[in-house]
């Protein structure tokens, strides 16, 4: 019988790397946000649903153009991806301690923070796929630059409506951010329809002060390959306020 050297058992415990964590973390959240059927009710269906009825009726208007709505459509499911879905998730995962054992298992809290980030990103792939597949055979169509631009403006969007979203649900008691979240994101929709049926959104002047303008309206453009500056800078500012505040507000527990 072989003998065994000593020590070869030895345990040897040490963090892994931040890639690691990450990735899990991400993985976790996103079968998460993709399980859940108002996330998806939320996230695809309602977007899909609003593209379909918008190219069929008019219902924002004869003189919007389908290269109008399609950028429209992915401004909503950013910011039910984003907004939405990350304030009652974060809001109702801090409620029931979820974050606290997470955390108390020795999981960083940026780990957290990130997994959180990755599983939006893995919901907006799935929204990329199905609304553009939509779209495409709606007859959409878009240069690979402005499909790159696009993608580019998107993720910026997205980055700012997460931050958001972290914001409110890392500060409000979850009933709360169950109501006002659902409201928030009604006005938003409102707004942006509004916008879109009564004028340019890719000119929307003060209107770009609203988010959900901003990133239509920049997504518009971007596809074109244009820039729209004012509502990069509108989008720039929401991010890095959001940024800033969930940075020195958010509670892992509450």
């Amino acid at each position: 019988m072989e003998k065994l050297t000593p020590g070869i058992f030895a345990p040897a415990p040490q963090r892994a790397s931040f890639g690691r964590m990450a990735a899990a973390q991400g993985r976790i959240e996103a079968k998460l946000m993709l399980r859940h059927g108002e996330q998806l009710l939320l996230n695809v269906l309602i977007p899909a649903a609003i593209l379909v009825a918008a190219h069929f009726a008019p219902i924002l208007g004869e003189n919007t153009e389908f290269n109008v709505l399609v950028p429209m459509v992915f401004a909503v499911a950013a910011t039910g991806a984003g907004f939405t879905g990350q304030a009652i998730a974060v809001a109702f995962d801090r409620r029931y301690g979820a974050l606290k054992r997470t955390g108390a298992s020795g999981v960083p809290p940026w780990t957290i923070i990130v997994g959180k980030i990755l599983g939006v990103l893995a919901t907006v792939v799935v929204q990329l796929v199905v609304l553009g597949a939509i779209a495409l055979a709606l007859g959409w169509r878009v240069s690979p630059g402005g499909a790159v631009f696009g993608l580019a403006t998107l993720l910026v969007g997205v980055a700012a409506f997460t931050a958001m979203g972290l914001l409110m649900g890392g500060t409000l008691r979850a009933e709360l951010v169950l109501a006002l979240a659902n409201l928030i994101w009604l006005v938003l929709m409102g707004i942006l329809g509004w916008v879109g049926y009564s004028g340019d959104i890719a000119h929307a002047g003060w209107w770009n002060a609203v988010p959900t303008v901003a990133l239509a309206g920049a997504l518009v453009q971007a596809l074109s390959l244009q820039v729209n500056w004012v509502a990069w800078a509108s989008l720039a500012a929401w991010g890095a306020a959001a940024v800033t505040a969930a940075v020195r507000l958010f509670r892992f527990d509450g």
